[in-house]
Parts: structure tokens; C-alpha cells; sequence
């Protein structure tokens, strides 16, 4: 049976991406879910400015001494979504990436808010039902509900806690309520810092199946200010750039990545959406 991705737009832009979906080991995945966002809204925008901004970029890596035309990846375009029908929109997610994994194709997700990572580690579990979920992000999002909606960006984390088969770790948190704050004390949890807890933990996620989301607001304001939700504090994005040295030794572990929250209205400049691009590009040269 021939792979279709079903429903998207704005197809096949991002650097360097080739023309054949069926050859490609990895496939970009635009998910401009931008429902619930509480204080800024438009990262429904994001796939198509990370597109845009890539062209900025080199194919080659200096970091993965590598070349993007060197691999095999399509870009599907943007899932068409249900606007504000949050469920339905979660369920297109879920079933788009479970026939990429069924198909042997890695998923790369451009989001769109961060509730997107739900729909997709959902669509992962069709698939292996034992899940180890990195979680990079600023905030707990360990809310059960946010403004009466049960599934929203502040509550991505407290509802893959939920799921059957998921182990969830989070990185660089630097802002949670007082609720949210009680339930972040055990050894999955990190504050404020992402290499030197990820580097001490490298060495139990070899045997492990791994989904990574990165909420781009792990990053300081000054590095990235066009976020859904900028949080003070956070790292650089020169630090950020360097975990993917790390990870490429888990490399054949790595089934999904996601990245999130970016938000074109609030980056004239392109600041954000270069940055973002970068990560696609050092993601797909680390993870493929």
C-alpha cells in the first residue's frame, strides 16, 4: 500500500527536502494545532516560518559535521486540523504518526502549541507500548485543567503521566504553580538546567524507546522572544544546540521529535524561526 499523509498544505519547503516520500527515512510533519493558547496565540504559523527561515541556513552542519542533501527526508506539508475542536484535531495527529512509524518513517513535528506532542506520543504507543517521553520545556505543564479545558498546552505533562506505557522526564522547568509544584519532586524532574542532568541520565535511556519534545521556551527570552509563553531565565541557545551532540549516541533509540511553540506574530525579526530551523536542521542530521 502506497504511504499517503492525508489533509495537509503548504508542502515540501524546508531546506533540502527531497521529493519522494516513500524513499525518505524521515518525514517533516507540519501539526499548526493553536487552540488553547493562553497568552499568545499564532503558533499555528510556525510551519510555514520555519520553512521560510530555513533557506537562511547551510545544509552542512559545523556542529554534526554533515550535510542535509546528503539525507533522505520529505516534508509533508501541515496537516489540515479542525480549528477548535481540540479532540478531533489530537486524533489526526495521533493516526497520521502512527502510520509514519507503521511505514518506518521517523516523524519530525512542527508544531503549533504544545498540546500536539499529546496526539503524537498517543499515535507512538499504537506502535511501542513502552515510551520514554524527554519533555524540554520552562513550564510544568502539569495542570489537569487550564480555563475549563481539560486538554490544553499547561497540561501536555500531567496527561502523558497518564498514559499507559509512558515514562516522562522534564527538563529545565523554571515556572510552575504552587498545585503544579507539589507533584515535580521525584527523580524525573529537573529545574532549571538541561545538559548536566541529561548527560547523568544518558546512560539509562540506552535500552529505551525515546520521544523527544522540545518547547522552545526552555530557551531565554533573549535567545528566542517569539514564544506562545516567554519565561525569563532560561538557557542559551548555544546550550540548547549542544544536546544534540549528546543524543546522537541514542541516535537509533530516538523515534519521534517534536518542536512547539514558537510564535511568528510575536518574531518580526525571524529570531525565533532561524533558531528553530537550526534545531530541525540538527535534529534531522543527529536522528537520522
Amino acid at each position: 500500500m502506497v504511504l499517503k499523509i492525508p489533509g495537509t498544505e503548504n508542502t515540501g519547503t524546508f531546506l533540502a527536502a527531497a521529493d519522494n516520500l516513500e524513499e525518505a527515512a524521515g518525514v517533516l510533519l507540519g501539526c499548526p494545532l493553536d487552540d488553547t493558547g493562553s497568552f499568545r496565540t499564532g503558533s499555528r504559523f510556525a510551519p510555514a516560518h520555519l520553512r521560510m527561515a530555513s533557506v537562511a541556513l547551510e545544509e552542512y552542519s559545523l556542529f554534526r559535521k554533515k550535510d542535509l542533501r546528503d539525507l533522505s527526508f520529505y516534508d509533508g506539508g501541515d496537516l489540515v486540523l479542525a480549528p477548535g475542536d481540540t479532540g478531533t484535531s489530537l486524533g489526526t495527529i495521533s493516526g497520521t504518526v502512527s502510520s509514519l512509524l507503521e511505514k518506518g518513517k521517523k516523524p519530525f513535528i512542527l508544531g503549533g502549541e504544545h498540546t500536539v506532542t499529546y496526539g503524537a506520543v498517543q499515535g507512538c504507543l499504537k506502535k511501542y507500548p513502552e515510551l520514554t517521553v524527554l519533555y524540554l520545556d520552562a513550564h510544568a505543564d502539569m495542570r489537569p485543567a487550564y480555563r475549563g479545558a481539560p486538554y490544553s498546552h499547561a497540561s501536555v505533562a500531567y496527561y502523558l503521566r497518564q498514559l499507559k506505557g509512558v515514562d516522562l522526564y522534564q527538563f529545565g522547568i523554571r515556572s510552575a504553580d504552587r498545585e503544579e509544584s507539589r507533584s515535580l519532586t521525584d527523580k524525573n524532574t529537573f529545574f532549571f538546567s538541561l545538559r548536566e542532568p541529561l548527560t547523568k541520565l544518558l546512560p539509562f535511556l540506552e535500552d529505551r524507546v525515546l520521544y523527544i519534545s522540545l518547547d522552545i521556551d526552555i530557551v531565554d527570552p533573549a535567545f528566542a522572544p517569539g514564544v506562545t509563553a516567554p519565561e525569563p531565565g532560561g538557557i542559551s541557545s548555544g546550550e540548547l544546540l549542544e544536546i544534540f551532540t549528546l543524543l546522537e549516541r541514542l541516535k537509533e533509540n530516538i523515534i519521534a521529535f517534536d518542536l512547539v511553540e514558537i510564535c511568528p506574530p510575536y518574531d518580526p525579526s525571524q529570531v525565533t524561526a532561524l533558531l528553530g530551523a537550526k534545531i530541525i536542521r540538527e535534529a534531522l542530521l543527529t536522528f537520522l
